[in-house]
């Protein structure tokens, strides 16, 4: 295959990872959150929440719905909901309780992170753009950053990802907890592909942006042709 070709895929498989990432760092199910149901056939509370916000949503737990020791949802059951930004970006009192137990710490943490993966990104994108946009030898020149950067934003994505679980596992360790029952949502899983993807093509990109090997054993990495980017 030919080595424009390889970057054609790699650059696809990029814009793939980007749309991951950007939609778990701007959506809220992250991790999912249920109460214990003491009564059938009344409302009770479950959330969702994401590294911004913290969504509660009363949802109607009928006999046919509930599930002993499921707690209270699913989440995808009809009711009101009501969302709202963390404290620590917005005061607000709703959220001072579940910011106590979530810790508040580990929140912040996962969120500044991820604003670091996307200044990665951004300016993975700014060098790949420059790579196919060049001319000669620096089309190959910036593709070396460019898989650095996507390479760091997916290092950042997964340590985001690191946060955000230990930051849920506290929470429902803790002897204050309402919550019995927890998963891990969609934009969990939007992570989780954006870091993959980014991770690995990032590390294509330098391997493609190295000279080619020696095609004689008498050859040096020095002596052999460039193999530019056409």
């Amino acid at each position: 295959m030919h080595k424009r070709t390889k970057i054609k895929i790699a650059i696809f498989v990029l814009l793939v990872g980007m749309a991951c990432t950007f939609t778990a760092v701007v959506t809220d199910h992250w991790a999912v959150l249920s109460p214990r149901v003491e009564r059938v056939n009344e409302t009770c509370e479950a959330a969702h929440f994401g590294l911004w916000r913290l969504c509660k949503k009363n949802i109607y737990m009928s006999s046919e719905n509930y599930v002993e020791g499921q707690g209270c949802g699913p989440i995808s059951l009809p009711g009101e909901e009501n969302c709202t930004y963390f404290g620590h970006f917005t005061p607000g009192q709703d959220t001072e309780i579940f910011e106590y137990k979530t810790q508040k710490e580990y929140n912040i943490s996962a969120a500044a992170i991820s604003i670091f993966c996307l200044a990665f990104m951004i300016l993975g994108s700014l060098c790949l753009l420059g790579s196919c946009t060049g001319k000669g030898k620096g089309r190959d020149y910036l593709l070396k950053p460019s898989g650095m950067f996507f390479a760091f934003a997916g290092l950042c994505l997964f340590i985001s990802l690191e946060v955000m679980r230990q930051s849920v596992k506290r929470m429902i360790e803790s002897e204050d907890t309402i919550w019995i029952v927890f998963n891990y949502g969609w934009s969990f899983a939007c992570a989780c592909s954006g870091f993959v993807l980014l991770f690995l093509t990032g590390i294509a990109l330098l391997v493609l942006s190295m000279p080619q090997m020696p095609r004689n054993p008498w050859e040096t990495c020095m002596d052999a042709e460039p193999d530019q980017v056409e």
